[in-house]
């Protein structure tokens, strides 16, 4: 049973829907950091497992949701309503099957999905980038995605802010992993993403992960 890691901060309009919606045999993990809106109250009352991260960050919070993960399988995804946990085994299935070590989901946005143009082009440069210094065929940083648990804690991430998932992505790789990527859609999330939502925050994501590429 793959354990889901769902880093949450403020998101409780998003939760039901997205709760409602894991695949059978997949355990939601939900990291709240930070909430004020009840979050963490919701999720448990869904039925969810909480976790309570007081550092702030979102490396922080996927860091104590890995930590808390008990199955040899763990995915991660956005909790915003902006990713469909139905395509989850579509992100799990290679790393079951052992054919790849690390699958990310390429987002694919459908109608009102919200992907500003700024937002975008940061995550285009940011996958070139990586491409050139990996060679692993990818175009997007895959917010889901699907390692196995043990081999992921033995990477040793230090990032716990934005530069989490570039910095998984270079220590996968670093260590010769299998890296692949899967087509899954991006949908209109509920409220207003805390990276992509503003330039401001998209700049603050990408000083994160220029940090890590330095």
């Amino acid at each position: 049973m793959p354990d889901v890691v769902l880093p949450v901060l403020d998101e409780r309009d998003a939760l039901p829907w997205v709760l409602e919606r894991m695949p059978a045999g997949y355990a939601p993990i939900v990291v709240d950091n930070g909430s004020t809106d009840g979050s963490g109250v919701l999720a448990a009352a869904l039925g969810a497992r909480v976790v309570h991260e007081p550092q702030p960050g979102f490396g922080a919070a996927c860091f104590a949701g890995l930590q808390s993960a008990t199955d040899a399988i763990v995915c991660f995804m956005d909790c915003d309503a902006s990713f469909d946990p139905r395509e989850l085994p579509r992100v799990a299935g290679p790393v079951a099957a052992g054919t790849a070590d690390l699958v990310l989901g390429a987002r694919h946005a459908v109608a009102g999905a919200a992907w500003p143009l700024h937002a975008r082009a940061a995550n285009a440069v940011l996958a070139f980038e990586l491409r050139r210094r990996t060679g692993a065929r990818m175009t997007d940083l895959g917010p889901m995605r699907a390692a196995r648990r043990e081999p992921l804690l033995a990477l040793g991430i230090r990032d716990r802010r934005f530069g989490w998932p570039l910095e998984m992505v270079l220590r996968a790789s670093a260590a010769g992993w299998r890296i692949e990527e899967v087509p899954v859609s991006y949908l209109a999330r509920e409220g207003r993403s805390k990276v992509t939502g503003t330039v401001r925050g998209t700049v603050r994501a990408v000083r994160d992960m220029a940090g890590v590429l330095a």
